[in-house]
Parts: C-alpha cells; structure tokens; sequence
C-alpha cells in the first residue's frame, strides 16, 4: 500500500509521555483504554493496536518489524526508556505537537514536561489548556466562582493554542442550548463547596463551564477542543455522539469560536456530517487511527464521505507512550497514502488533487485552525 509522503504533520492533539522505565504489564496497559487490568490469559499486544505497536516500533528500535512482543519488550529494556522515547518520537516525524496538559501522569510515573518533550520529539510544543482542570483548581465562594472561573482560564489560555473539554467524561454532550441561569451557578457552586469541591460533575456548573470556554475563546481567539466518541470505561459511549452538540452548535455559532471535534469513534460520521453543516465545526481520527490497525483507510474514508476536505485534521492522542506517537503517525501516512491511492485508480481524483488533500489534513489545516 502507498505511503503517504508529507514534509511534515501538525499533531493537533496529543499528550506527554512518560520517558522512565515501565514494567512491562504497565507498558502494555497504556495499549488500551481500559484503566482494568486484562482478562486472565489474554494481553493488550493481541489487538489491533498491538499488531500496528508491533507492525511499526520494532524498527526503529533496530528489530525487524512483527517482532514478538517479548523480543520488543526486551529491546526496549536494553536501550533503556530515554534511549526507546527518543528513537520512537524521532521516527514519527512530527513538525508540530499541541499537547493537552490535562494530564501529568501514566502508569504511575510522571509525564515529560513540554521543554523535555519538544527535545526527544524535535518538534515545536505548544499547550492547550484543559477546561475542567482548570475549573477544579478555583476555590472561590460560591457567588464568585462564576466570575473567577473566567478569570482563571483567560489567564490559563493566554499563551496556549487552545482550550480542550472532557465534559464528554463527565456528564455527555447533550448540552442545553440555553445558557444556564446565574442563580443556578451559583446554587450549585455552594452545593460542590459544600461537599468538598473535588471532580466536577455538576451539569450545571459543566455546562457553565463551556460557555465559558467559548467566552475565553472568543476574546483570546482561541478553537474549543471537545472529546467525543470512545475512551476508558469513565465513560459512557452513547452520550459521547457528537450529535447531541447540535443544539449547543447552533447557540455557539454566533461567537464565531471553532469547534474542533476529537477521535469520534464510532461516531465519526456524525462528527464529518456536523463538519460539514456548521462553518466553526472541524474534526479528526485521532487515536482512531491507531486503535483500528489494519481498518484504518476504510475509517479515514468513512470520515472524509461527509468531512469537507479543509475542515478533518490528524493527531495521534498519544498519551504515556512514546510508541502511541509513531503508530498513530505511521498509521495515518499509511492509511490516507492507501485510501488517496485507491481513490486515484478509481479516477475519482487527480494527482493534484490527493496532494493537495493530503497536505491539508496532515498539516495545513492545523495551521490555519490554530493561527501556528
């Protein structure tokens, strides 16, 4: 299958990685959404994920690609975790990441700060900056909160690419269209004091809470990254469908502020209609790419059936691995080179025109999106 040749790919969303050593059920747990251990007998390396980790990591740790996992694991010990973490994001190739610092930690070790990433990955780093974390961190009174949740995140934004929600996690996207009423904030503010602040569940003070963002965003002129489709069992799927942001779309669009739809799955034709329908609505595969192995060309191309070609956008969502940033790297070369291919053959594009496609969504847009 063809491989997809781009001077550079703009990851638009991603994570740190951890760069210590990792025992090696830890490492291969980072191979699954599942936060559970795996089921007796069984191991995350026999998935599709697996099969693209060993399809495409082996070689640039010097073993022949499809090498066992314990014969990768092993050589992954002997070079020892910087050595592995530099080879792997070096062989990714990527110009630039935005990563999500949301996160700090992976299989109980600490991520590389963004200094330290950009370094081992060779790439320019910038943050954008998690919604909710910052939200959870404001312990003002209950009639402030409102008030200095805003402040927080205008001055956690200023400098950062972007601003990203996991209210997905939290309570699922059907969001009200109607902006929540003050009284209402500000009750249940008192409420989360009471019990104690902590994780903020609230829908409520969520859906404040995005209507916040797209304030923020409007003023700073900053995209509002929001997580829809699968991810780890905190999660229930079905109120993760892009489509229930409809409403919250149509209210949004006044502001002018994009909306950049994430990963998607098994809802990313929804999030390509919505692509298509809204001008501020954009999207991507994300770690789709990876997850899906040996399907990836026929996702992508479910994906671009509906996906304006100016508005889909590659990342990989690595998180904890350095492997995750290669495979979802190779992946999309790979896949998009194949499907852009067949599409040729079939005389349903020119040269040209696949070109052009292709160096879109591996990195023109992005660029243009985040102002890079």
């Amino acid at each position: 299958m063809p491989w997809l040749d781009v001077p550079a790919l703009v990851d638009h969303h991603c994570h740190s990685v951890v760069a210590a050593e990792l025992a090696d059920d830890v490492l291969a747990g980072l191979l699954t959404e599942s936060d559970r251990p795996p089921a007796p007998g069984t191991s995350p390396f026999d998935s599709a994920l697996g099969l693209a980790v060993r399809r495409w990591c082996p070689p640039a740790l010097g073993l022949p690609a499809h090498a066992p996992a314990a014969d990768y694991l092993a050589r992954r010990r002997e070079l020892g975790a910087a050595e592995a973490t530099r080879r792997l994001l070096a062989a990714a190739a990527l110009d630039t990441c935005l990563v999500d610092t949301g996160l700090t930690a992976a299989g109980g070790r600490p991520l590389l700060p963004l200094t330290e990433l950009a370094e081992a990955a060779g790439a320019v780093v910038r943050e954008v900056v998690r919604l909710e974390t910052v939200a959870e961190a404001v312990t003002a009174t209950a009639g402030d909160w409102p008030y200095a949740v805003g402040e927080a995140l205008a001055e956690a934004a200023t400098g950062a690419v972007a601003v990203k929600s996991v209210l997905a996690y939290r309570h699922g996207l059907a969001v009200p269209a109607e902006r929540p009423a003050l009284s209402a904030v500000v009750a249940a503010a008192g409420a989360r004091q009471r019990a104690g602040h902590g994780r903020l569940t609230d829908p409520v003070l969520l859906h404040h809470l995005l209507w916040t963002a797209v304030d923020v965003c409007a003023g700073l002129g900053l995209p509002l990254q929001l997580h829809t489709g699968f991810g780890d069992p905190d999660l229930t799927l079905h109120l993760a469908d892009p489509s229930l942001l409809s409403g919250f779309v149509r209210a949004a669009e006044p502001s002018g502020v994009p909306l950049v739809l994430l990963h998607g799955y098994p809802y990313h034709r929804q999030a390509a209609w919505l692509a298509q329908a809204f001008p501020t609505v954009y999207t991507d595969l994300g770690l789709t790419a990876a997850y899906t192995g040996p399907r990836v060309s026929a996702v992508l191309g479910e994906m671009l059936e509906l996906a304006p070609f100016g508005k889909l956008l590659f990342s990989t969502d690595a998180y904890g691995l350095p492997e995750l940033y290669l495979v979802g790297a190779a992946q999309f070369r790979h896949g998009l080179g194949g499907l852009l291919a067949d599409w040729q053959a079939d005389g349903a594009c020119s040269a040209a025109d696949a070109q052009r496609l292709a160096r879109w969504v591996a990195a023109e847009n992005a660029r243009r999106l985040y102002a890079l």
